[in-house]
């Protein structure tokens, strides 16, 4: 389909950004990557009047290190984030949750900011930062704010982002000595996640010290499980584990869909925790 037609901005900066989406108010969109907007523009279901190109402003891409804290452009591409050193050593759980988006094209234009910009559920990088504990920070016309992860996803694609206010990186606690694991059902290979589940998982002495446990496409948002990270404290065998996990979909609100329904998802969600915090744990067997 042809997409509605609307203006076109292509700033150099990051205040040139802030000022164009300022004046565009909620009809402008941002264009990072293109891999969530232009499918939405193509079918008909956004009808921006101003789209802001960023995909050419400096200083948005790449990783470094803040002292225990890593910080990444939002520009930088899904293939940049698997392969940086950085993401690899200090936070794992992203760069080998990130290795299952989409395809290779998908990988090499999309971007994480743009990624969590979009907010979708589905989508399997919210989950992830929500289990890192990560900050995003937006710059708007007031300057820069620091939004946690948590407080980010406000609805079904929908951000704590103002009009105005442009994602410029993300801030990621490092997990040196975490295990990690990201687990996800789709029907199709570099399809939607029907369920996924982001691990992190700290042991001391044999057992399960402290546990995080995010969730993608069990809600309006992505969602950590509370329950079953409180559940896992202490869990030292496969057995533990497997109990803590019945815990994992108290309190979320899964969809029904063509994909299943919401008791189907719940399933999905405690057979694929124990499987996420085993394989992060190290624990034995991860299969069914």
């Amino acid at each position: 389909m042809i997409p509605p037609s609307f203006d076109y901005s292509r700033p150099s900066s990051v205040e040139e950004a802030v000022r164009a989406l300022s004046e565009g108010g909620e009809d402008a969109k941002v264009l990072a990557g293109g891999q969530s907007l232009l499918p939405l523009l193509r079918l008909r279901l956004a009808f921006p009047e101003l789209v802001v190109d960023v995909g050419r402003v400096p200083g948005l891409t790449g990783v470094r290190e803040e002292g225990e804290t890593l910080v990444v452009g939002a520009l930088t591409t899904h293939h940049d984030v698997i392969r940086d050193p950085l993401v690899r050593r200090h936070a794992g759980l992203l760069a080998a949750a990130t290795a299952g988006v989409g395809d290779p094209a998908v990988r090499h234009r999309g971007t994480l900011g743009g990624s969590l910009a979009h907010a979708d559920p589905a989508g399997d990088l919210p989950a992830v930062v929500l289990a890192l504990d990560a900050e995003l920070i937006a710059t708007g016309p007031g300057g820069r704010r620091a939004i946690p992860a948590r407080e980010f996803f406000v609805d079904y694609l929908q951000t704590a982002l103002e009009p105005d206010e442009l994602l410029v990186e993300i801030r990621i606690p490092k997990t040196d000595g975490w295990g990690f694991h990201y687990e996800k059902f789709h029907r199709v290979a570099q399809s939607w996640a029907i369920v996924g589940v982001a691990a992190l998982v700290r042991r001391d002495d044999g057992h399960i010290a402290e546990a995080r446990v995010g969730l993608t496409n069990m809600g309006s948002t992505p969602l950590r499980a509370p329950a079953a990270e409180e559940a896992l404290a202490g869990s030292a065998d496969e057995r533990a584990v497997a109990r803590a996990a019945e815990s994992a979909a108290e309190g979320t609100q899964p969809s029904r869909d063509l994909s299943g329904s919401p008791e189907y998802r719940a399933h999905l969600a405690r057979v694929l925790t124990r499987r996420a915090v085993l394989a992060a744990a190290g624990m034995g067997r991860a299969g069914p």
